[in-house]
């Protein structure tokens, strides 16, 4: 089943990739790759707070950095850490069906 996930190297964890229907899928198969879900949605939390730190740090290099090429830099590696967040986000919260069909 771990066939159907793919990790993803910027958010830090797997996401489904199906490659037929939903519906397609046999009943045990949908299970399966729900409570594998289920297991790695679990994280996403973690790995926001992971990423929420590096930017909490990055912001106090920041705020004492006086080289503007160097703050540009630190600029564009926080907003690619906050748009990893949002994606993060919406994985945890738009995929919720998902997980809600394990207890169903």
């Amino acid at each position: 089943m771990k066939n159907i996930f793919s990790f993803d190297k910027r958010l830090g964890i797997s996401v489904p990739l199906f490659t037929k229907e939903w519906k397609e899928y046999s009943e045990s198969e949908q299970q399966d790759v729900l409570l594998l879900w289920e297991n790695i949605r679990g994280g996403i939390p973690d790995r926001i707070k992971e990423l929420e730190q590096l930017i909490n740090r990055k912001q106090a290099q920041l705020s004492d950095e006086y080289d503007f090429s160097i703050s540009c830099l630190l600029n564009s590696e926080i907003a690619e850490l906050a748009s990893t967040i949002n994606d993060l986000w919406l994985w945890y919260r738009v995929n919720q069906n998902m997980s809600e069909k394990i207890h169903n």
